[in-house]
């Protein structure tokens, strides 16, 4: 995915249907749902027939060509745990926790929207 869809979806923070999260690269792959069990019923069973180390080996090597140096990480750790600190970033989740976050709750289905129209108390 490049740039500007990483920032739409990063800054946006909406929700995206299964096809559109495909076309952005966003999931892998968009599987309807009548079709769910009879994907994972023949994936599964596919990949767990490889040997573990060689699909170890081709996960690292993955990783090692597609991810950011360790060294990175600390950094945009630090700025996360930094933003997430923030009294207003705290009384939006509070907000969303008191609707029903992590939950059975609409604003699980929904949480773009929810974000979307948080207003913070006066």
């Amino acid at each position: 995915m490049g740039r500007g869809r990483a920032l739409e979806i990063l800054i946006g923070s909406d929700d995206f249907a299964g096809d559109l999260a495909e076309r952005y690269g966003y999931v892998n792959r968009a599987v309807p749902d009548a079709e769910l069990d009879i994907f994972v019923e023949t994936f599964a069973p596919r990949i767990a027939g490889f040997e573990k180390e060689a699909i170890q080996v081709t996960k690292r090597f993955v990783d090692d060509v597609t991810l950011p140096p360790i060294c990175e990480l600390a950094p945009n750790m630090n700025a996360f745990f930094a933003s997430v600190a923030r009294p207003e970033t705290q009384a939006r989740a509070m907000a969303l926790f008191r609707a029903g976050l992590q939950t059975r709750a609409d604003v699980e289905l929904r949480l773009g929207d929810y974000i979307a129209r948080y207003a913070p108390e006066a």
